[in-house]
């Protein structure tokens, strides 16, 4: 039975499976072979080598050889070398100074300096079982020489940091093979903006070219989202940009969002105005370069992998964010798309390429029948037509022109129609009378993303966001919600988009599941959920829970007058490689990402509780999908993510905490200090409580892990 599901695995995902278990291993063996290693340098016996916990004695294998037992326990959380003399678990801590340090630790004998026995000198005074342990009269005695309580402090530190510096050796190993064969980086750049959050309000465009933060040049996102993410957030951020159709670098200044649980500032990675190639796209799992459903996916000639977009409508094409802007501006409308392809396998930078025309059909989206109560306006763009009249957060939009702004999901649609005209705008404001202000419509521009709850909706030619909330204000005749028996005023707590049952391979493969949404009105979350039904597979239907526990299924229908900016493109990232052209290269890339994966970890933790959210901390099985990700992603990204788990594994040791090895340190510098360990019943309940510690993080991240724990 095993060989036949092993049979129907995908072969790629089972290799990827292999390597994650290689790689978390690998660093596991490398930790504890520095204390192994060292230790006996040190002369001392090492009893047990493992991988994993051997817990109630079970384990997966073990033999030894000469001295010391080597395993892999049952649970596969770590390692440890178990030497003489040294132990973590307080139950069995007195125990084991008593059998490092009594006379009779062999035999009856006690031993020279060289570890010979010798025989046993008269024992004055017996104990029984049940008598208390005289430490002093221990301390009279020898110890073994091959103890490691034996030993001077100095060596004791040698052991103890070893497994960390053979971490850290091993993370600057990786990066140096890593660059060697040429690491695949994003560029520094913009794909999507996050509506209403900091970069949004900061003015950021689609397409701009991030070169420096804070005076630091910057070529990859992900040294992007570090700086952000691990940067002092109190402190406002000076951004260096380079924008498609301006002649000189720009300065945006902007600080991070907290509402995730983390600093971020809204932005995704960049795209490039060619779609995803063949590579991409087996590491994607995806099977064409167009999303299902789409009208790009029912387009004819078919588009292939690899195109890449020279011209929409006519109008030459030089970069994505040319693509973006003409998708906003024309949502309604047919639009040929002329493609560059390869002919014969030919590079088209070679020459060897043809141009094809592929019209491409407007996009509806699939709507309920529902009109949703608008919200507050929430945010602001900088040097946008609604900043320029004074439009504020907490402002209220009550007319456009003296009309009902109508339904707020397609109000933004119904506006870019009218780019620089005029409009007069009636807000209101909380205890303050309604105000007319005039606006001048701006540039249309694609649309932000709204990425999670109180995320609010893009208005892109006045420049301000506001929120949509779950509370019905009314419902279309003859629409799918009308048909079910929904009216004005009813609320919702939860809205559950669920795919239908016939998935392609490529829709399994990529993991498309239902999507369940909670509604609350200090999150509003109504255009999260709205955009997730059109990004859902076709022939989804939705289940709206009412706040007084009504449940209703809809089948969504296309809309006649509402369209989407997208037609189901996907595009290839911005990537480029970089690649040291020497060993010496090679060694500063791998320093510099080695001391980079520390400082990440350092600072991460630093932050925790102020910056950050303990809900963001990951466990093994977040750990495990981390590798597999970049396992996917090529050697070279995988082996840069041991670098920093290695990295990651190094620092966390050597936090000062009974159980890990700074524990163990911060004990040793007091010995060394005082010139005698500290009191053994200190060292057992600071052990228990550094047990405590750790046992209650294992339940936290597990349980975040598998969503007994809201990370939100």
């Amino acid at each position: 039975m095993g060989f036949c599901l092993i049979a129907f695995m995908d072969l790629g995902l089972l290799t990827v499976i292999l390597q994650v278990a290689i790689a978390l291993g690998l660093v596991i063996f490398v930790h504890e072979l520095g204390h192994f290693a060292v230790a006996k340098w040190c002369g001392v016996k090492c009893e047990k080598f493992y991988l994993g916990f051997d817990f109630f004695g079970l384990k997966l294998l073990k033999f030894r050889w000469g001295e010391t037992e080597y395993g892999v326990g049952i649970v596969p959380l770590g390692g440890y070398v178990k030497m003489l003399g040294q132990e973590d678990n307080p139950a069995r801590l007195r125990e084991e100074i008593e059998r490092a340090k009594r006379h009779d630790v062999k035999g009856s004998g006690v031993f020279t300096q060289d570890g010979t026995e010798n025989a046993a000198p008269e024992d004055p005074a017996p104990t029984s079982p049940n008598q208390p342990f005289d430490v002093a009269a221990a301390e009279k005695a020898l110890h073994d020489p091959r103890s490691y309580l034996s030993k001077s402090v100095p060596q004791r530190m040698a052991i103890i940091s070893a497994g960390v510096i053979m971490n850290l050796v091993f993370a600057l190993f990786c990066a140096v093979v890593a660059y060697g064969i040429g690491v695949r980086q994003i560029e520094c750049g913009v794909g999507n903006l996050i509506a209403g959050e900091s970069a949004w309000q900061a003015g950021f465009e689609v397409g701009d070219r991030i070169t420096e933060i804070n005076g630091r040049k910057v070529s990859a996102f992900r040294e992007l989202q570090e700086a952000v993410a691990l940067g002092d957030a109190e402190e406002e951020a000076v951004f260096t940009v380079e924008r498609f159709g301006e002649p000189e670098p720009i300065e945006l200044r902007t600080r991070p969002d907290l509402d995730r649980g983390r600093p971020t500032i809204g932005i995704t990675n960049p795209y490039t105005s060619r779609l995803i190639s063949d590579d991409t796209a087996a590491r994607a799992g995806v099977e064409y370069p167009s999303q299902p459903g789409s009208p790009a996916r029912d387009a004819q000639p078919a588009f292939q992998f690899g195109d890449r977009v020279v011209a929409i409508d006519g109008q030459k094409i030089e970069h994505y964010a040319q693509i973006d802007a003409l998708l906003a501006a024309h949502p309604d409308r047919e639009l040929v798309f002329s493609v560059e392809r390869a002919v014969d396998g030919a590079p088209s930078e070679a020459g060897m390429a043809e141009t094809v025309e592929i019209p491409v059909a407007p996009n509806p989206a699939r709507r309920l029948g529902l009109v949703m109560t608008m919200g507050d306006i929430t945010a602001v763009r900088d040097g946008s037509p609604a900043a320029a009249a004074g439009i504020r957060p907490g402002d209220r939009l009550e007319a456009v022109d003296g009309q009902s702004p109508g339904d707020p999901m397609t109000l933004p649609d119904r506006l870019r129609r009218r780019t620089g005209e005029a409009m007069t705008l009636t807000l209101h404001r909380e205890d303050e009378a309604p105000r007319d202000v005039q606006v001048v419509g701006g540039p249309v521009r694609g649309a932000a993303i709204p990425a999670g709850a109180g995320n609010p909706l893009d208005v892109p030619v006045l420049g301000l966001a506001y929120q949509v909330h779950a509370r019905v204000a009314e419902v279309v005749p003859e629409s799918p919600a009308a048909r079910a028996g929904l009216q004005a005023g009813d609320a919702f707590a939860e809205a559950t988009i669920l795919p239908p049952d016939d998935l392609t391979p490529e829709q399994l493969r990529r993991g498309e599941s239902e999507l369940t949404v909670t509604f609350a009105d200090e999150a509003p979350a109504w255009p999260v959920f709205f955009f997730g039904l059109q990004q859902s597979p076709p022939g989804s239907t939705v289940v709206l829970t009412t706040e007084d526990g009504r449940t209703i299924t809809l089948e969504p229908a296309p809309a006649d007058d509402f369209h989407l900016a997208g037609r189901g493109l996907m595009f290839e990232p911005s990537f480029f490689l970089q690649r040291a052209g020497g060993v010496g290269e090679a060694l500063v890339l791998g320093s510099r990402e080695t001391l980079n994966s520390v400082a990440q970890v350092y600072l991460f933790l630093r932050r925790i509780g102020t910056q950050i959210s303990p809900r963001q901390l990951g466990g093994p099985i977040t750990i495990a999908r981390a590798a597999g990700h970049y396992a996917y992603q090529g050697f070279a990204q995988f082996l840069v993510f041991i670098t920093l788990l290695s990295a990651n594994l190094a620092v966390i040791n050597f936090l000062p905490i009974p159980l890990l090895d700074g524990g163990h340190m911060v004990f040793l510098v007091y010995e060394g200090i005082r010139g005698k360990p500290a009191d053994e019943r200190v060292q057992i309940a600071l052990t228990y409580l550094g047990l405590l510690f750790i046992l209650t993080l294992m339940v936290w991240v597990i349980g975040l892990d598998i969503g007994l724990i809201d990370r939100n």
